[in-house]
C-alpha cells in the first residue's frame, strides 16, 4: 500500500493575529531602513576589504573578561538566566520552579525578588527588553508566566496553551509579544498585553527548544530537536528558510545585531553561522565544545563576539569576524545550561547545574 500522501493544509488566522502582524511590519519597517543605512556607513568606513581595522583590540578586550562573582543562585539545578534592558538586574530560572531576581552591584549580585507560581520546574526566564520591571518565566508545567517585579513582584499573566513542556522563551523586540518553544512541536506567539494567543505555529516534527527573534522584529527563528532551525517571516506567515546542517537537536538560535547571520547552537557539540543574505546559507562551523552546546548569544551592542555554553562546564567566546576562539570562561563544576551578554556587551552571566551564578566581566 502506497504511504499516505500529506498536503499542505489553511488555518484561517485571527483578527489579533492580522493586526500584529500589521503592527510588526510597522514596527519593523523603519528599523531595517536604519540597520541597512548604518551598514552601508560602515562599508564606506572600512572600505572595500571589509574587514574592521578594530578586530585585533576588540579581540584583546573581549581576552580580558574575568570572574567577578560567584553566587549560589537556588538549592536546584539553574537552567536560564537574563539581564535587565539597562543591566541593573538579572534573573535567574531553576528546577524548583522559582525564578529570582538579582540586584547587580559592584561587589557582586544581591537577590530581591523570589517568584513562585509554576508547579514545576522553571526552564527559562527572559526580561522585557523595554520594560525593566517585567520578566517572562517558562516551565515544565506546560505554561509560561509573566510578572511584574516592581515592589508588588505581582503575577501578571499565565500563558495557557502548551500541550508539553516549554523550554525557552524571547520575548519580540517591541516588547509586545513573547514567544514560547515546546516540546509540543510548536512555537506560539503571545499578545504580552492581554494574554491572547496569537499564534499557533508548527513546522517542527519533534519538539521546538528556541525562538529568537530578528533585531528588526521582522524575522524569528526557532529551532528543535529535529535538528532543524526554521526561518519565519512574521509580517506573513511565510516560512523563509530551513536550515539544515546540524546532526543533532539544535538547542539554541541568536541573530546577529546587523541581522544578517544567524548563530545555532547543538547537541552535536558546533555552534554553526548561516548568512541571511545568502538563502540561509551554511557560512561556518565552529567545532565549539567537547560536550553539547545549551546556548549561544552574539554579544548585542555590535555582534563582535559570540558566546557558546555548554555541559563541558565551559563557555568560550569566538571573534565574529573570524570565528577564532578569543577565550574560554572556566569556572562552573557542571554543565553550563545557560548564559547571557548584557547590552553593552562588557559582562555575561553563566548559570549551571551546580546551582552557582558566575558574573564575568571586561572593560571594553
Amino acid at each position: 500500500m502506497d504511504e499516505q500522501m500529506q498536503y499542505p493544509f489553511f488555518t484561517k488566522g485571527t483578527r489579533e493575529l492580522l493586526q500584529a502582524r500589521v503592527h510588526i511590519a510597522q514596527y519593523s519597517l523603519p528599523r531595517a531602513k536604519a540597520r541597512l543605512e548604518s551598514a552601508k556607513q560602515s562599508r564606506l568606513r572600512l572600505g572595500d576589504s571589509g574587514e574592521n581595522p578594530d578586530n585585533h583590540v576588540v579581540k584583546q578586550a573581549v581576552g580580558e573578561f574575568v570572574l567577578d562573582c560567584s553566587e549560589i543562585g537556588d538549592d536546584r539545578p539553574l537552567t536560564g538566566c537574563s539581564f535587565s534592558r539597562d543591566a541593573s538586574m538579572l534573573a535567574t530560572s531553576s528546577w524548583s520552579g522559582i525564578a529570582k531576581v538579582w540586584s547587580i552591584r559592584p561587589l557582586g549580585i544581591t537577590k530581591i525578588a523570589t517568584l513562585k507560581g509554576h508547579i514545576e520546574r522553571a526552564t527559562d526566564v527572559a526580561f522585557s527588553p523595554t520594560d525593566n520591571c517585567l520578566l517572562a518565566t517558562a516551565s515544565a508545567d506546560k505554561t509560561a508566566k509573566l510578572w511584574n517585579i516592581s515592589n508588588d513582584r505581582s503575577l501578571l499573566l499565565s500563558f495557557d496553551g502548551h500541550q508539553d513542556r516549554l523550554a525557552r522563551l524571547a520575548f519580540h523586540p517591541s516588547g509586545r509579544y513573547l514567544g514560547t518553544a515546546s516540546f509540543d512541536k510548536t512555537w506560539r506567539l503571545w499578545d504580552v498585553n492581554t494574554g491572547t494567543q496569537l499564534l499557533l505555529q508548527e513546522g517542527h516534527s519533534r519538539g521546538v527548544y528556541g525562538v529568537s527573534f530578528h533585531p528588526d522584529g521582522s524575522l524569528a527563528a526557532s529551532c528543535g530537536l529535529d535538528a532543524h532551525t526554521l526561518i519565519w517571516d512574521l509580517r506573513s506567515g511565510r516560512l523563509y528558510y530551513t536550515l539544515t546542517g546540524h546532526v543533532s537537536p539544535v538547542l539554541g538560535v541568536s541573530f546577529s545585531p546587523n541581522g544578517r547571520l544567524v548563530a545555532t547552537a547543538g547537541e552535536d557539540n558546533f555552534c554553526r553561522i548561516w548568512d541571511l543574505r545568502m538563502t540561509g546559507e551554511l557560512l561556518y562551523s565552529i567545532p565549539a565544545h567537547k560536550s553539547l552546546v545549551s546556548q549561544v548569544k552574539f554579544s548585542p551592542r555590535d555582534g563582535a563576539y559570540l558566546a557558546t555554553s555548554s555541559y563541558d562546564t565551559t563557555t568560550a567566546l569566538w571573534s565574529a569576524q573570524n570565528y577564532k576562539p578569543i577565550k574560554t570562561l572556566d569556572g562552573h563544576d557542571s554543565t553550563v545550561t545557560g548564559l547571557d551578554i548584557s547590552g553593552d556587551g562588557q559582562q555575561i552571566v553563566t548559570v549551571s547545574h551546580d546551582r552557582t551564578i558566575k558574573m564575568w566581566s571586561c572593560n571594553r
